[in-house]
């Protein structure tokens, strides 16, 4: 059987995490790369690393804040950073949109919001709004979608430790899951629970939690969301643990889908 794997992974500054990407990419490579919270300059990315990685990678970025990226081993036939719709702001360092012949993959990374009562939590509310108007835009539920990213949101009690205590953080609260869902009825299906229904199954361990890793105290909040046509051909879905684990590594780390070609 032919598969096709694409990950995501939030590396919290590409640059920083340079060697975690050479060794994995170079023992386990992927074919599509979604990176998100590049933290770089769109002058300083390390296009050369990629490229001896040997992949072609389009990116929109900012100095210490924001950026994604889209690194593959095909050549994409459509490049598209922010949401073009016209309305302020466009959001280029949080939304690529990129098409592998009939394949389109949006990678985007979601505000986190801040604090319920903050502005920025409303623009998370909107940008979810904007997400799905961008869907209807320009992609049919009948093609094969991956929308994929870091996406602040845990949808479920499942999706973190501790869930009756988390019930008012900004990637927690009903209003926020609800604009999740919202995106998921254009027809979408979290691939990854597909595979890995259990509990303790996350994505992000934060650094101001003693031992999170170890002791798995952690969220899902990195997802791999699929139209019927691909979700029917996912074979499997997984977080790479052990890239948490490395020296100086992100709070994030990958999550990874298999799909036959």
């Amino acid at each position: 059987m032919s598969i096709f794997k694409v990950a995501s992974f939030n590396v919290n500054s590409v640059k920083t995490r340079l060697p975690i990407l050479e060794r994995w990419l170079g023992e386990d490579p992927v074919d599509v790369l979604c990176l998100q919270e590049t933290k770089v300059q769109d002058p300083d990315f390390p296009v050369s690393a990629f490229r001896d990685l040997g992949y072609h990678v389009a990116f929109r970025g900012m100095k210490s804040y924001n950026g994604v990226a889209v690194a593959s081993r095909e050549e994409p036939d459509e490049v598209a950073f922010g949401f073009g719709d016209g309305e302020e702001p466009d959001d280029g360092p949080r939304v690529a949109r990129v098409r592998f012949g009939d394949l389109t993959v949006l990678n985007t990374y979601v505000p986190q919001g801040k604090a319920l009562e903050h502005p920025d939590f409303l623009y998370k509310l909107r940008f979810f709004e904007r997400v799905l108007a961008l869907l209807e835009r320009h992609c049919r539920e009948a093609d094969p979608v991956l929308w994929t990213g870091d996406l602040n949101v845990a949808p479920t009690d499942r999706d973190v430790t501790h869930p009756e205590n988390k019930r008012d953080h900004v990637c927690f609260h009903r209003d926020v899951q609800r604009a999740f869902r919202d995106v998921l009825s254009w027809g979408l299906e979290d691939v990854y629970r597909k595979h890995r229904p259990g509990d303790g199954e996350f994505s992000f361990w934060d650094y101001r939690v003693r031992d999170s890793l170890a002791r798995n105290i952690g969220w899902r909040i990195d997802h791999l969301l699929a139209s019927p046509p691909l979700a029917e051909r996912s074979v499997d879905a997984y977080a790479v643990r052990e890239l948490r684990a490395q020296e100086r590594p992100s709070d994030h780390t990958a999550v990874v889908g298999v799909f036959r070609r």
